[in-house]
């Protein structure tokens, strides 16, 4: 009698150029959602599927409970939303992101004024290696709700930001991956980003303190109840149960879905520019096409759930 191969032992034959051509699935609000207006801003779409700038919004005022609420809202119906000409100091930018939540610190990366604010202080002698799609801190296992950054300093020109809605990276996969990661998990690691310059014993001592965590390919939202692709090239190293050449094949699939345009949304920063996005439906890359110049920009992450 003929061995039977289920789903997930049968080899999985992806698409030879790996991201297909053609029309896509392109579905802003989760199924069944319905259009509703917002009342108490204006919003101007970037795009018809995410970002979105808020505007008749003063950032330096107290947030009410009705605002907040209808700011949580275009922040999951748009995915990433925008602020200009916001002249905030860093206790406010920590005071509005509070509103979500209890606010991270980064064991990693340079700190502001506070425990809680990134500096990304990029000149000539450090420019930025933010440019790779991820998503913010996918290696703890509780990665980041989401994170609301301001910029103190715009360069020139260039220095932009792209988000990719990893919910329309997801519809748009062919059945047969869908029904191959279904179920799957994968590791998510630290080490080869943050870890590779810290000495032998320092890293042994972040690794127990941030072991490596496993999480589903697929994340199902929160909020939205909406699946995302949850794996990134900075972050997600090998997925759990499949052989490495087989794994690592599958993976490079699954990261290239972030670079096609129709799910993206790119942002030209301003001085006192605002982007507030939700960590657990997109991905990000920030653009390093202006170096020497100077740019700067502080960070405030928002500490999530665990993903299901």
């Amino acid at each position: 009698m003929s061995e039977i191969l289920t789903n997930q032992e049968r080899p999985l034959k992806l698409p030879d150029r790996g991201i297909k051509t053609g029309a896509r699935v392109l579905n802003r609000l989760p199924e069944g959602a319905a259009e509703k207006p917002y009342t108490l801003f204006g919003v101007t779409p970037l795009g018809p599927l995410i970002g979105a700038e808020i505007t008749g919004v003063d950032l330096r005022n107290p947030v009410s409970p009705e605002l907040k609420q209808e700011l949580n809202r275009a922040l999951l119906e748009w995915k990433v939303i925008f602020f200009r000409d916001q002249q905030i100091t860093s206790e406010q930018q920590r005071a509005f992101a509070s509103l979500w939540g209890e606010l991270e610190t980064h064991p990693f990366l340079p700190q502001g004024d506070s425990d809680e604010v990134v500096r990304f202080a990029k000149n000539n002698k450090t420019e930025g290696k933010e440019n790779s799609w991820h998503s913010d801190v996918s290696w703890r296992l509780e990665p980041a709700l989401g994170a609301v950054l301001r910029l103190v300093e715009v360069p020139p020109a260039g220095g932009d930001t792209l988000w990719a809605d990893m919910g329309a990276a997801y519809d748009n996969l062919p059945d047969e991956v869908k029904e191959r990661i279904d179920g799957l998990t994968a590791i998510h690691d630290f080490t080869h980003a943050f870890g590779v310059r810290l000495p032998a014993d320092e890293l042994a001592v972040k690794q127990a303190e941030f072991p490596a965590a496993e999480h589903p390919i697929v994340r199902t939202h929160p909020e939205t109840g909406r699946k995302t692709l949850f794996v990134n090239p900075n972050f997600t190293s090998r997925i759990v149960g499949l052989e490495p050449e087989e794994g690592e094949r599958l993976l490079q699939y699954l990261f290239r879905q972030a670079h096609i345009p129709e799910y993206q949304v790119r942002f030209h920063w301003e001085n006192h520019s605002i982007a507030f996005w939700d960590n657990r439906a997109t991905q990000h890359y920030a653009v390093n096409d202006y170096y020497p110049n100077r740019r700067i920009a502080e960070r405030v992450a928002i500490a999530g759930d665990r993903p299901y």
